[in-house]
């Protein structure tokens, strides 16, 4: 069983050594390339750990975007990178780790004090700046990892970046929900969603191992409905509205369905409709 691990863990490795002076040097050089490498990089390294991806839905297509996503493991930044160019919004710790905070840094993660409230303003001029420059941004509102079978709450905090226009226009955020639907061809469900969630302060290195010896796998992405903060009356509602739709689309991702209806912005439901009335003018009564 250790053999497979160690092949992924080597052909990672070929993989990984030669692109990491080119994206380097792309990074430095301000090259658009800098933000499309990752990409391929990730579909790679998707394919050497078996993770078939299915797309429901489809991403914004006018950037800047803030995608707004559940957070369950760090295969979830493999996952995602497949799909459309991204950096994404993490903890400062991770920029100090060996060779994963490096990687972190050359996909120009925005590293973020969350304790520090010190930095709460200089880390939203960074987003900012980063959005007014085209780039799209993955954010964890939960701002931890859960369980794949539950999301937590959403900090309403982190919503803030989507009161600001970008570029004179209201900032476009898309609600996505991440998981993990089958193993060796299998429903995941709550017996094997183990070797996907990566939770508290548990180590890397010994997670990456187990799940690398485990069988194929299956991630869905589905992208909701992009929303402004135009749809809403403030960041809170926006915020409730996210975590909404988010968890409909883990329900039906976890329960192996269909995606079905989504909830709606009060604002797009339309006004609602008048009571039916008779012909004399009065609201018809259903009758005892």
């Amino acid at each position: 069983m250790a053999l497979r691990p160690t092949l992924i863990l080597l052909l990672f490795l070929c993989w990984t050594l030669p692109l990491i002076p080119v994206q380097m040097l792309l990074v430095k050089l301000q090259h658009p390339g800098r933000k499309w490498l990752p990409l391929y990089y990730h579909r790679v390294v998707a394919w050497l750990m078996r993770v078939n991806i299915r797309v429901e839905g489809r991403p914004a297509d006018q950037a800047p975007v803030l995608f707004i996503i559940n957070h369950i493991s760090w295969l979830d930044i493999v996952v995602l990178s497949t799909v459309v160019p991204v950096s994404f919004v993490a903890k400062s710790e991770i920029e100090s780790w060996p060779f994963f905070g490096l990687l972190s840094r050359l996909q120009r993660t925005v590293f973020v004090q969350r304790n520090v409230r010190q930095k709460t303003a200089e880390h939203r001029d960074e987003m900012q700046e980063r959005l007014a420059a085209g780039d799209n941004l993955i954010l964890f509102p939960e701002g931890t990892s859960s369980d794949g079978l539950r999301i937590l709450p959403f900090k309403t905090a982190f919503f803030a970046l989507a009161e600001q226009p970008v570029n004179g226009r209201p900032l476009t955020v898309q609600p996505v929900s991440l998981g993990y639907a089958k193993l060796n061809h299998m429903p995941v469900g709550r017996r094997w969603m183990h070797l996907f969630a990566w939770l508290g302060d548990e180590d890397l290195v010994p997670h990456l191992w187990r799940y690398l010896k485990s069988g194929p796998a299956e991630a869905v992405i589905e992208f909701h409905q992009p929303v402004t903060i135009q749809d809403f009356k403030s960041r809170k509602d926006m915020a409730a509205h996210c975590h909404q739709v988010v968890i409909e689309g883990l329900s039906d991702i976890n329960a192996g369905r269909e995606p079905g209806l989504r909830s709606l912005p009060k604002s797009r439901l339309g006004p609602p409709e008048e009571p039916a009335t008779e012909d004399g003018g009065d609201i018809a009564l259903p009758e005892k």
